[in-house]
């Protein structure tokens, strides 16, 4: 059983109704298709209202969605013959990345990417998903590999962002973000991001550096979450819901603003309605991605990275009239 968004209950309730009524027919004998005929449809008009018309506030809670797809769901899907890599070989391991070394249809790749767990004990051993510093120097290394072999890189950011607590900022948690938005930066190998869920702040920017930004259609990427922006601005955490709406932190909204490059379409429901469906669709954008890519060297490859996040936002300057 899926766990149910509050704005889908009544249409999970209209099927369940449906499904009362066919199961009565079955046993009794009583003809109800009329009914159920009429019912059906009532059920896929609401369907096609709830979905085409999701509120910012909704996305949030479709990414968040606890059956969501997690990274080892996709890697499982879309690549062949992965092989996980654990340790950053400074302090230790962090489950809350996953890196390795896989073939997309036969060609060589890096992988790296958030892990959320699947089930509560899983989450807790994964830290729900936010890294420590050694998670993105696990991350880093992988991806230094990838530099050295000539390997594409291929990034799956979904974190509610990096782990706030005090043993990892000891640790350096600044610093192991800075240095993979520096390192990302310069490495000379196409590098394509897809934000699959919940892209959250400096957490995700740190695998967020790319060629080619993808997002899935009900995924968010924003500096802050909805419940702490709300908690700065009014001082209320209970206010998030006005906050995702103010904040632009769609993939709809940071397609329009010419922040990501392309956004990938989700079975109707979210991605956890249909993940094979997904997989497919996340490894059409990928190759397609790569197949872009392909033919530019490793310095125009950097250049297109610099020019690409030169673009983003407008900027000015301002003189001081008494200087």
């Amino acid at each position: 059983m899926m766990a149910d968004l509050p704005f889908e209950r009544p249409l999970i309730e209209l099927r369940k109704k449906i499904d009362e009524l066919k199961q009565f027919t079955k046993e009794k004998g009583i003809d109800f298709s009329e009914e159920i005929n009429r019912l059906e449809e009532k059920a896929r008009r609401l369907e096609e209202e709830i979905y085409s018309n999701l509120t910012p506030w909704q996305r949030v809670q479709i990414a968040r969605h606890p059956d969501r797809p997690t990274t080892l769901d996709y890697i499982s899907l879309i690549f062949e013959t992965f092989v996980e890599i654990h340790g950053d070989r400074l302090y230790g391991d962090d489950p809350a990345i996953v890196a390795g070394i896989a073939k997309l249809d036969g060609q060589p790749v890096t992988i790296v990417g958030h892990q959320k767990g699947k089930d509560t004990k899983d989450n807790i051993a994964r830290n729900f998903g936010m890294p420590h510093p050694e998670g993105y120097r696990k991350a880093l290394r992988a991806m230094q590999q990838a530099h050295k072999f000539s390997r594409p890189i291929i990034c799956f950011i979904d974190t509610p962002g990096a782990y706030p607590g005090k043993a990892a900022e000891e640790r350096g948690q600044s610093e192991a973000i800075a240095r993979n938005l520096r390192e990302m930066a310069r490495f000379e190998v196409p590098i394509i991001c897809v934000v699959t869920g919940e892209g959250g702040s400096g957490g995700a920017l740190a695998l967020g550096v790319g060629n080619r930004i993808y997002m899935l259609e009900n995924a968010i990427y924003s500096v802050i979450s909805p419940e702490g922006a709300a908690a700065l601005l009014w001082k209320d955490a209970g206010l998030a819901q006005r906050a995702a709406e103010t904040m632009k932190i769609t993939a709809q909204d940071l397609y329009e603003l010419k922040i990501i490059d392309d956004i990938i379409p989700e079975p109707r429901g979210g991605a956890h309605r249909n993940m094979q469906e997904q997989a497919k669709q996340i490894k059409a954008f990928l190759l397609k991605g790569l197949e872009e890519l392909q033919g530019l060297d490793g310095a125009a490859l950097v250049e297109q990275r610099y020019h690409k996040y030169k673009a983003i936002g407008e900027y000015g300057f301002v003189t001081d009239s008494n200087s």
